[in-house]
C-alpha cells in the first residue's frame, strides 16, 4: 500500500484529541491542514519530530495552516504524552477501529500495528497537495510541508 498522492481528495474523518472532543478535518476547511501520520507517542522519534512542530506553530500559522497529529495511541496517551511535551496542536486517536484513518490515507503498517511516518499538505478545499513518506525511524522535518505551505499562498 502507498500513500495518498497529490491532487487525491483527502479522506474525511473525525477522531478524538486527548481531552476527548471530536476533531473532523472538516473543521478546518477554511484553511489548510499539515496531517502528520507517526507511529506512536512516547517513542524516541516521534517526540522528537513532534517538538520541532510545536516549535513551528507560529510559522505553520503565518500560513493559513493548521497542523494535526495522528497515531493508533488512545486519547489517554495522548493527553498524557501532549501534557508532557507541552504540545500546542491536536493529537488525535486513531484507535478503534485500529487504524481506519491511517489506513484510508495510505499510511499504516500492519506488520507493526501502527501509523507510518506519512505526511500530507491539504489545501481549504480538501484536496491534498503534497505528501511524503519517511522511514519509520527517521524524523523527516518540516523543510517539505513548509515549502508546500509556502507554494499554496
Amino acid at each position: 500500500m502507498s500513500i495518498l498522492e497529490t491532487g487525491s481528495a483527502a479522506p474525511a474523518f473525525t477522531l478524538h484529541d486527548g481531552s476527548g472532543n471530536p476533531v473532523s478535518l472538516a473543521d478546518f476547511r477554511d484553511r489548510h491542514v499539515v496531517l502528520v501520520f507517526y507511529p506512536f507517542d512516547w517513542s524516541p522519534v516521534c517526540g522528537d519530530q513532534l517538538a520541532l512542530y510545536n516549535e513551528l506553530l507560529e510559522d505553520i500559522g503565518a500560513l493559513q495552516a493548521q497542523l494535526l497529529a495522528i497515531s493508533v495511541d488512545s486519547t489517554y496517551c495522548h493527553a498524557a504524552f501532549a501534557r508532557d511535551r507541552r504540545y500546542r496542536f491536536p493529537l488525535l486517536a486513531d484507535f478503534e477501529p485500529k487504524g481506519e484513518v491511517a489506513r484510508a490515507n495510505g499510511a499504516y503498517e500492519s506488520h507493526e500495528g501502527c501509523a507510518e511516518r506519512a505526511l500530507f499538505v491539504i489545501d481549504a478545499s480538501g484536496v491534498i497537495r503534497w505528501s511524503y513518506l519517511s522511514p519509520m525511524d527517521v524524523n523527516p522535518g518540516a523543510d517539505g510541508f513548509l515549502r508546500a505551505l509556502e507554494s499554496l499562498s
